[in-house]
């Protein structure tokens, strides 16, 4: 491999992409929109994936940590430049109308039931993903070295990353010079936006399983009644970022899961709670994990539960910072590739993602924001400024979060297309 050196520009804007490139990765994305999976369940998607990048010319090894897929475009000796997309879909039922919908439903790890619906942007990654390799590979004279495509397995749970790095990606592939990713984002569709500093928090992911005396509803002296005791827990949770960490530092932490019971005149045996806390900075991350655990024990203690609670770390990822001397070549191909005035600056976002492992060890890497909301929703936005109509637009992980595929995925091609370009045919 070979290293661009920090100094390296694109002065080679990505050519605008062929319109039977964009409607193939339009026809992709509208099937995998159709057809969502969940985390760790991706085969569909992670088949039509590969089979997508075998049509343009990739080598394409499956199973990769799990269902994870990449995709080889080499041309020559050079630099090795990495595009990631992320295969999975979350549990929700789709309200967006469109003639595409999802109305799958799938199983998931606790065994229910649940809709299941792209509600975060992935299906539009891939096939964008998909649409750069192709526009890439009709320009192979522009540029010399070895494009990698990576369809990434169950990043909405943060696992698919440390599963791809503990199956070997670096190692099997080559340790890429530049490691590229971009998010779907409630902006107008043509934009992209970038970063300085923290763009993304780091989340640690814990199951609480708490332990109670189960018996009759009609008596519950009797019993150590675990469901008050998880209401108990969630209760005071709230106060450890209210009156326990300094207003400065961001910081959320959220109870998004309680499983108790089976039935209303049961008094179950045990609760277990879903949390997730999200910081910028890793002190921050593991001032308020400790805080969590002190909270549930002492609640527990308090309740007279009749064993330790079980605390679990589902998954924990960094903070993403943005990489000042990659960061400023990207938004420089992004200015020439688009203009000025449709490249935006991103502030600090609590959402959470597990690229930050994949860039882990010093690889160089960017990330910036996809804008993906169509003219006529955003004019109908509630709202004068920017600010406020971002607030009233159907953001990630909602039932109503669509984009205009129509302009987002052109746009998408052309920001990664120029972005690997600063490395695969640098000044």
């Amino acid at each position: 491999m070979v290293s661009p050196g920090p100094l390296a520009t694109s002065r080679v804007p990505s050519p605008a992409p062929e319109a039977d490139v964009l409607a193939r990765a339009g026809s992709l994305y509208r099937d995998l929109h159709a057809h969502p999976e969940l985390s760790g369940m991706e085969e569909r998607t992670a088949a039509r994936f590969a089979a997508a990048l075998r049509e343009v010319g990739c080598v394409v090894t499956t199973g990769v940590g799990g269902h994870g897929v990449v995709g080889v475009l080499a041309n020559g000796v050079g630099p090795v430049v990495m595009l990631r997309a992320e295969l999975d879909a979350l549990p929700v039922a789709e309200r967006t109308g469109l003639p595409y919908a999802s109305t799958a439903e799938a199983v998931d790890g606790q065994g229910r039931r649940v809709p299941v619906m792209h509600a975060c942007g992935h299906d539009l990654h891939l096939a964008v993903a998909v649409g750069a390799a192709a526009r890439l590979g009709r320009v192979r004279d522009r540029w010399r070295g070895t494009l990698l495509v990576l369809g990434q397995p169950a990043e909405e749970t943060l696992t698919g990353a440390a599963a791809l790095i503990a199956d070997g990606l670096h190692e099997r592939f080559g340790r890429p010079d530049l490691l590229l990713a971009q998010h779907a984002a409630p902006l107008p569709a043509g934009m992209v936006a970038h970063g300085a500093g923290p763009m993304t928090a780091g989340c640690v992911t814990l199951e609480v399983t708490v332990a109670g005396r189960g018996g009759h509803a009609a008596t519950p002296h009797l019993c150590v009644d675990p469901v008050v005791l998880a209401a108990t827990i969630v209760v005071q949770l709230q106060s450890i970022v209210a009156r326990q960490v300094g207003p400065a530092e961001q910081v959320t932490l959220t109870v998004g899961a309680l499983r108790a019971g089976d039935h209303p005149g049961v008094i179950p045996q045990e609760a277990t709670l879903g949390v997730t806390i999200r910081a910028l900075s890793e002190r921050a991350l593991d001032d308020v994990r400790d805080r969590v655990i002190r909270t549930v024990r002492g609640c527990c203690e308090a309740a007279g539960s009749p064993a330790e609670p079980v605390l679990r770390v589902v998954s924990r990822t960094p903070a993403y910072r943005s990489d000042p001397e990659v960061g400023a070549r990207l938004r420089t191909a992004h200015e020439e590739t688009f203009g000025a005035e449709r490249v935006a600056w991103w502030p600090p976002s609590l959402a959470a993602e597990d690229f930050p492992l994949l860039a882990a060890g010093g690889i160089p890497s960017g990330y910036w924001m996809l804008g993906v909301v169509g003219p006529r929703q955003w004019r109908a936005a509630p709202g004068g400024s920017a600010a406020e109509k971002l607030a009233g637009l159907p953001a990630n992980h909602s039932p109503s979060f669509a984009p205009h595929a129509g302009l987002a995925l052109p746009a998408g091609v052309a920001a990664l297309a120029a972005g690997a370009l600063t490395v695969l045919a640098p000044r």
